[in-house]
């Protein structure tokens, strides 16, 4: 096992020198994918990749939208030789400590998908919880399981070999529908889920690309187009013989 840090990064100049400054006790190397970020990140970054010799930034523009720079970065993490990116957010909610956990838990089981299961606290919005209930809800539907606990969550370990391989079949939406959406395809690939419980910080002046409006219509047209795909997958289910069966 291989594993690489993958960060990609949009305008979060602020907090992703603490984050790489938190990682850097782990010795990996660190893949961050600008995805088109201003001027004052560009600064922050540029002064990262002089200052740290296993960090390594690609600059892409313009913003093509998270699931666009993720592709990017997962493939580029295969062709530098690692078996697993370990990807986690810019944006600092992520406490690079709780890495040490995921790469064990990926150790155990190498053919995994390694997600963050979020805890919260008092500072999480009210709507991000009732809206993880909801995603949750949709993608137990879509995989026909309760084995993903949190489909959302930014803070990951995935195996790159059958990541790409879904990817290589299905693109995955290029915003915040991704991250869903490559979970559930990777279930119907037969990637188990495994779990892991991690802390998510929200702050005061914290920084989110969320669009309320177009992200939300991305997830409602993500899950529709997700739950016609499961209907033939829940036909063939339903007529498996089952044990005991004559």
């Amino acid at each position: 096992m291989n594993p690489g840090l993958l960060i990609p990064i949009y305008n979060h100049g602020s907090t992703i020198a603490s984050v790489v400054e938190g990682l850097a006790p782990l010795g990996l190397r660190c893949l961050i994918v600008d995805d088109g970020s201003d001027e004052a990140t560009r600064r922050v970054l540029r002064d990262l990749d002089a200052r740290y010799e296993w960090v390594r930034v690609e600059r892409r523009s313009p913003n093509a939208g998270r699931g666009s720079a993720l592709r990017f970065g997962y493939r580029l993490a295969s062709e530098l030789g690692h078996t697993h990116a370990m990807q986690l957010d810019a944006d600092g909610q992520h406490d690079p400590a709780d890495v040490p956990t995921f790469l064990e838990a990926a150790r155990r089981h190498p053919d995994a998908q390694v997600l963050g299961s979020p805890i919260f606290d008092g500072s999480a919005p009210a709507a991000r919880r009732y809206g993880r209930w909801l995603s949750r809800f949709w993608v137990w539907l879509e995989t026909c399981s309760l084995e993903i606990a949190d489909p959302l969550c930014g803070m990951r370990c995935l195996p790159l070999g059958p990541t790409l391989r879904v990817l290589d079949a299905s693109r995955c939406g290029d915003r915040m529908d991704f991250d869903p959406e490559l979970v559930v395809r990777l279930a119907w690939a037969g990637v188990p889920a495994v779990n892991v419980p991690v802390r998510v910080r929200y702050f005061e002046a914290g920084i989110s690309h969320f669009d309320v409006f177009r992200d939300n219509l991305r997830m409602t047209w993500l899950h529709a187009r997700l739950c016609l795909e499961t209907l033939p997958r829940l036909g063939r289910l339903l007529a498996r013989p089952h044990a005991g069966t004559p």
